[in-house]
């Protein structure tokens, strides 16, 4: 059987395929983007993304309920966003397998939060498994779906930013052509009406107690007994720092993390002297085991902030006074947008007018820092124009003069367009920037539904983002070129002046996506430089200042934008021919 190394993401992708599925749905987010990319490279299994996660949710629920297997991947704040269908077919169940990957992130590498997903999976019933390297990301993968079409349950695959973005070698088999299972109408399973609900409730508390009866057999959960003085339950990711900190303590290394297997978990406690629990985030093994009766050490020695670390085992556990080199000294760099990027066109213009932004999840989260200083909230995907939306009708028309909301194009297609509606709706007053770069950003330029092409690269009509604002019943609705701030400042002043919903869509793609020719740069007039520094203030990195003040321009990273040639009122930067 052919080897291969592959990263964790990649390795899921791979068991999907091996597994039989047929249907995969997915919303962008880092750190579980690459499942999907990957999966795509697969022929025998339709991919797509979707508007938003629960879509993506709800399209593999139909396909399940069809009688194929199907997944659907996202972040961990994605499965909040799924969290309404994740509920409900906990109760329906499955005809062919479901399962939802989610890649939670400890760290906060790419997120707004530290959440864990093994909370959510309580309060839905839904059985987790949680791997550890690669091999064992595609292994799970294959065993969840049994597990989905052996007890009828949706099964949900945790794994983490350290898990997918680490490689291992991985045993690659041949897919198995799983069979269609045969559709059968079945209202009292599939239609969650209250009466019907009540029996599958019942249900469901039955199903969980016979996975953790059952658990104790599974083979993805294994005891490691060595020196039995000191003991560990852990999973995922942290079972690799057990064994690297404590090679010969024995270990209960868990693949199923939810339900627990009460059997196995108390035999193995009862065997060895002193227990550690060592799980990132919540204490949800913790607290279970302890229930038990259990006498455990867990978070009142381990933190609930961060991933873990061999570290972290040989200083709380060993008491070894861990030396750690000092990092390389170099100069601090806060974040930044790219070179040529058209949000920090738009953010210099707001920045001039004084104008707060409300915003939202993407790389123009990045106008909240120096020396952009525009965007003054952050708090999920479409956020941004209900929050606006929140304002003017707690404090009023006059309040929000000086607001607007921002949005990208792609988050606006995910959850922008249902807060849009809702101020149409409620007759509300404020300006909406759609800041249309062609891509989902931030995640690694990933298409959508206004771009005109598919996750398996397919060229499809593209939603016209400003027909779909004035099909909502908008009238002032417009579109200006990032680039042009002259235009865009008038428009913008004009807009906030208005009693209406307005919407400006600035349009301008990102600068790195590949189709992108940059003919031009842009260069220092020396002799004209005033020394006043004004092309420095919206923060891009092509420009310097050098020793004797005058600006100077680095033509490796310059895209030719022309922002500072526009800002510059003396002539002293002019765009030339690359």
């Amino acid at each position: 059987m052919e080897k291969k190394i592959m990263l964790g993401n990649e390795a899921i992708a791979r068991g999907a395929y091996e597994a039989g599925v047929k249907v995969s749905a997915a919303y962008p987010g880092t750190p579980s983007t690459e499942i999907s990319e990957n999966i795509a490279l697969y022929d025998e299994i339709y991919a797509e993304w979707s508007p938003n996660e629960k879509v993506a949710a709800e399209v593999a629920i139909g396909a399940s309920i069809s009688g194929v297997r199907s997944m659907a991947s996202m972040k961990h704040v994605g499965v909040n966003v799924a969290s309404d269908p994740l509920y409900t077919v906990s109760y329906c169940g499955v005809n062919g397998g479901l399962v939802l990957v989610a890649a939670d992130d400890p760290g906060l590498y790419s997120s707004q939060n530290e959440q864990d997903t093994r909370c959510v999976a309580r309060a839905a019933l839904v059985p987790v498994l949680e791997p550890s390297d690669s091999q064992e990301a595609k292994d799970f993968v294959k065993f969840a779906y049994d597990l989905s079409e052996k007890y009828d349950t949706p099964v949900i695959v945790r794994t983490t930013t350290r898990l997918a973005h680490s490689q291992g070698t991985v045993t690659l088999e041949e897919r198995v052509e799983v069979e269609d299972k045969p559709y059968k109408r079945d209202p009292g399973k599939y239609v969650m009406m209250p009466g019907n609900a009540i029996g599958r409730h019942i249900y469901v508390e039955k199903r969980m107690k016979d996975l953790a009866d059952d658990g104790s057999g599974f083979p993805i959960n294994r005891a490691e007994y060595n020196d039995t003085s000191i003991g560990f339950i852990t999973s995922g990711i942290p079972y690799q720092y057990v064994k690297e900190a404590c090679p010969n303590a024995s270990v209960l290394k868990l693949g199923m993390v939810h339900p627990l297997p009460r059997k196995l978990i108390e035999e193995f406690a009862s065997k060895v002297e002193k227990l550690y629990i060592f799980e990132e985030l919540e204490p949800v093994i913790e607290e279970q085991v302890r229930s038990w009766g259990i006498e455990a050490i867990g978070k009142e020695i381990f933190t609930v902030q961060g991933e873990y670390s061999a570290n972290m085992i040989r200083e709380k556990i060993l008491h070894e006074q861990v030396e750690l080199k000092a990092p390389a000294q170099v100069p601090a760099r806060p974040p930044i947008l790219c070179p040529g990027c058209p949000h920090r066109s738009v953010y210099s213009v707001l920045s001039r007018l004084k104008i707060h932004a409300a915003g939202d999840i993407g790389c123009y989260t990045l106008g909240a820092v120096p020396p952009l200083n525009v965007i003054d909230t952050t708090v999920c995907m479409g956020a941004s124009i209900s929050t606006l939306h929140g304002m003017e009708k707690a404090k009023g028309k006059e309040y929000i003069r000086n607001w607007v909301a921002v949005i990208g194009d792609s988050t606006f297609m995910h959850t922008g367009v249902n807060s849009l509606m809702n101020m149409a709706y409620n007759q509300a007053t404020g300006t909406v920037i759609i800041l249309d770069n062609s891509t989902t950003g931030m995640t690694g330029h990933q298409d959508h539904a206004a771009t005109g092409k598919t996750l398996k690269g397919e060229i499809v009509p593209a939603i016209n983002i400003y027909h779909l604002c004035k099909a909502m019943g908008i009238e002032h609705v417009v579109e200006v070129d990032a680039f042009d701030t002259q235009k865009l400042e008038q428009v913008v002043k004009e807009e906030v002046a208005r009693d209406a919903v307005s919407v400006i869509i600035t349009k301008s793609p990102c600068v790195l996506l590949k189709e992108n020719v940059f003919p031009y740069k842009c260069k220092p007039v020396t002799d004209a430089c005033k020394k006043c520094g004004m092309c420095l203030k919206p923060g891009c990195p092509a420009l310097t200042m050098a020793d004797n003040g005058t600006i100077v321009i680095d033509d490796t990273m310059c895209n030719g934008c022309g922002l500072c040639m526009q800002i510059c009122k003396f002539g002293a930067i002019e765009r030339v021919e690359a």
